[in-house]
């Protein structure tokens, strides 16, 4: 992987596609070919975006990365930079800083079982993992995709979501705490679908993102189902406001989530999730 710069590249959109109400999507091409040619990530690693004049924003690309094409990255609209971010269009140039942080454990899920468990946009941030491991088939078992939402019309990608439930050996089930007329899916929250789940419990792991709460309350119910503690993988959101482990914004504990994360193994963050005043 290619050492990041403390310093932003320029960056052009060259697609821009709005998903609902307030999350788009992005695709960038890094301007100049010879860092473009170098740069390298890895599922589960993160950029932080750069608004010129306004400040950054930690993001999570959602691109496999060994499309050797532009870097997809899915946004919600929530504050300052990510609102100013929202009015860029096709052709727009922005900074772009990283890879960073560390990403999902693709090489010791090899010939196991695994459960993908997110809630809301936590999803972006598992995509990337989704398409990589797709694209290898035969290296992974039995793939799981659990993805709920507060309400039916936050769900994006739906027709992914169908693409993905057609390959073998792969199951897709989604929730939504409030389900609208049209809702063909669970009512409830993420956790709901994992009674309805078929997970080997042994050689599985489970990769979970989004909400802590949410993600706290699934891992009881992993554990319930036999899938070692050492196996299960969590993405923490925090502050990170810096990349690099130098302002102190995203320091939970003894953790800096910036560069010793976002992806933790659980018996390593275990003390710290969703805990209050951290």
């Amino acid at each position: 992987m290619r050492e990041p710069t403390d310093l932003p590249w320029a960056a052009r959109i060259t697609s821009r596609v709005q998903e609902t109400r307030d999350i788009f999507s992005v695709k960038l091409e890094l301007v100049d070919p010879k860092i473009r040619d170098a740069y390298r990530s890895y599922p589960g690693q993160y950029n932080m975006l750069y608004l010129f004049g306004v400040g950054e924003v930690p993001i999570s690309i959602v691109s496999d990365p060994e499309d050797n094409g532009p870097l997809e990255h899915t946004i919600r609209a929530v504050g300052r930079v990510t609102h100013g971010l929202e009015r860029l269009r096709v052709g727009d140039t922005l900074g772009l800083r990283g890879p960073y942080g560390r990403g999902w454990p693709l090489q010791a899920a090899q010939g196991r079982n695994v459960v993908v468990i997110s809630g809301g946009l936590g999803c972006a941030p598992v995509v990337s993992m989704i398409r990589y491991m797709l694209r290898r088939r035969d290296d992974y078992g039995q793939i799981t995709i659990l993805q709920g939402v507060k309400h039916s019309n936050d769900l994006i990608w739906r027709r992914q979501y169908q693409e993905w439930e057609q390959i073998r050996d792969v199951q897709v089930l989604l929730a939504a705490d409030q389900g609208g007329p049209q809702w063909p899916f669970s009512v409830g929250n993420v956790t709901v679908l994992l009674e309805k789940a078929n997970i080997p419990p042994e050689d599985t792991v489970a990769v979970l993102c989004g909400p802590e709460p949410m993600m706290k309350a699934a891992i009881p119910r992993l554990l319930e189902r036999g899938v070692d503690p050492f196996h299960i993988w969590l993405s923490i959101e925090r502050n990170m406001q810096c990349g690099i482990g130098h302002c102190g914004h995203c320091q939970v504990g003894p953790h800096f989530i910036c560069q010793d994360g976002p992806v933790f193994r659980y018996p390593d963050i275990a003390d710290w999730i969703d805990r209050e005043g951290f």
